[in-house]
């Protein structure tokens, strides 16, 4: 039985069918649209910044460390960017940071040495970047290397060019390239109160929003299908009216000479530029289409060959830019650069929601994973937490988010975290294992598949919480913790081969 529930429509998905019904549902659903789960990680992103500004007793939501936030990470969030659709197409790209060091060297030396200009330095960086990426498109479109092989090579190539081209020296950026990566946008006009610049950002965005709201409600009402009720329209609006206000006025209202930073406005318009071209053209769906199903993609004509060589280039341009900016953003080269930025644009698209086995992603949600990674890293640093610490704790959060993944995208093909909530659901199993029987989508509780896991983040973080505030404590809770993770661990093995054993039908 199939059911047809037409609103408005959905990206990649066409017109809703003529004379359809409207979709039903409480107020909250028509508000948040047809499908509010894609809401989770923003309400994520939302609870985490609002826990790190009680703890840190209301240092989060600072103009101050707003605009440190975006400027210090807008760099990872444009690499995310070009990773998620290498992503989507079921490979991966370990040599981003490694591009974006030799971009940012090139770009120096191209202008403290061959007196280029700083616009033409940008350009011959971006060019660097651009072709680095057309040569490590070739290896995997039309010589066959895997992706993951060919980018790794490129890391340490790379790496190592960066080294013999730099010298082990310090390039200084001039000054309109420390303005694109650590400006803000200028102060004109009258005393507002706010800087008039971010001021008129706010309104055009929230004009833009209504102008493109009035229009899809329209085009749904021209193609003889039914919109959300106008209170439903309204409201959503008025959510993101005062969500905008709020954000103006936090960047806005910095001290002196502070405004929304320039980085952020290249994030903006990247982001809406690749979320574009995700959505409403032939090169975006012709990736969804190769990483959801290669064979199937290249029946229906499209080049798999050219949608990797276009990915691979576009995320070595990304890479570029990410560079650049962070060139301007440190004032200097350094041997710092683009070392583990890889994996941090990584663990951004797949905890905004990537498949691991490709075809499913968005913009949206890798910007908005790699500002919870950020906002998560801003508040540990705020509340005193080391950078060991740190590191633990973002990568069980990235492994957490995975196995959700896992859990809601198996399709019949047993995960471990997919095998752990089906031996929860014997009746699912059973199912599963009768003759002819389909892969089974009843997968159970996901509540069951990472309860034991939920152990290790919270002993964590109490353990630096107690640590910060009882000194004298520290080795007590330490061994608590400690006696914890020994607990939860012991759940986790029994559960787990309890569920491999329901599985095999081992036991019932």
């Amino acid at each position: 039985m199939t059911a047809t529930k037409a609103s408005e429509t959905t990206p990649g998905k066409g017109l809703p069918a003529r004379g359809a019904k409207p979709a039903s549902g409480g107020g909250i659903k028509q508000i948040l649209g047809s499908d509010p789960r894609q809401f989770g990680m923003l309400g994520a992103l939302i609870v985490l910044a609002l826990f790190f500004q009680w703890l840190s007793g209301g240092k989060m939501l600072t103009p101050s460390n707003a605009q440190n936030i975006l400027n210090g990470n807008s760099y990872v969030l444009v690499l995310a960017i070009g990773m998620l659709f290498v992503i989507i197409t079921g490979q991966i790209d370990l040599s981003v940071g490694s591009v974006a060091a030799v971009v940012g060297i090139c770009t120096a030396l191209s202008i403290n040495f061959w007196a280029f200009p700083w616009w033409l330095g940008i350009l011959f960086g971006l060019m660097v970047g651009i072709l680095i990426g057309m040569w490590q498109g070739s290896w995997l479109a039309f010589v066959g290397v895997p992706g993951f092989i060919t980018t790794l090579a490129g890391y340490m190539l790379f790496r190592g060019l960066y080294q013999y081209v730099g010298k082990a020296s310090s390039q200084p950026a001039p000054d309109e390239i420390r303005f694109i990566g650590g400006g803000y946008l200028p102060e004109w006009g009258p005393n507002t109160g706010l800087n008039n610049s971010t001021l008129v950002l706010g309104v055009a965005a929230l004009a833009i929003l209504i102008v493109l709201d009035v229009r899809k409600r329209a085009r749904v009402i021209k193609a003889g299908g039914t919109p959300i009720p106008l209170w439903a329209a309204i409201a959503r609006l008025a959510v993101i009216g005062v969500a905008l206000g709020y954000l103006t006025w936090l960047f806005g209202s910095g001290r002196q000479g502070t405004s929304f930073p320039v980085t952020g406005l290249i994030l903006v318009v990247l982001g809406l530029a690749y979320n574009f071209l995700a959505s409403r053209t032939t090169i975006g769906r012709g990736v969804y289409a190769v990483g959801g199903n290669k064979a199937a993609a290249a029946l229906t004509g499209i080049s798999v060959k050219r949608t990797y060589f276009l990915v691979m280039t576009n995320v070595s341009f990304l890479a570029a830019v990410a560079g650049i900016m962070y060139f301007g953003r440190s004032t200097s080269t350094g041997p710092s650069d683009g070392v583990g930025w890889e994996l941090d644009a990584i663990a951004a698209v797949f905890i905004g929601g990537a498949a691991v086995s490709g075809g499913i992603g968005t913009v949206t949600g890798s910007l908005i994973g790699g500002l919870v990674m950020a906002v998560l890293n801003n508040g540990l640093y705020l509340m005193g937490v080391g950078s060991d610490m740190t590191q633990m704790i973002k990568g069980l959060v990235l492994l957490i988010a995975v196995a959700f993944d896992l859990y809601s995208k198996s399709q019949g093909k047993p995960s471990i975290i997919g095998a752990l909530a089906r031996g929860f659901n014997p009746k699912a199993v059973e199912n599963e294992l009768q003759p002819g029987a389909g892969p089974n989508r009843e997968l159970g509780n996901p509540l069951w598949a990472v309860l034991s896991f939920l152990v290790f983040p919270v002993g964590i973080v109490l353990w630096a919480v107690w640590r910060k505030d009882r000194p004298g404590s520290a080795k007590q809770a330490r061994n608590g913790v400690f006696a914890a993770l020994i607990v939860g661990l012991f759940i986790s093995v029994i559960a787990l081969f309890m569920a491999l054993a329901q599985t095999t039908g081992l036991v019932s």
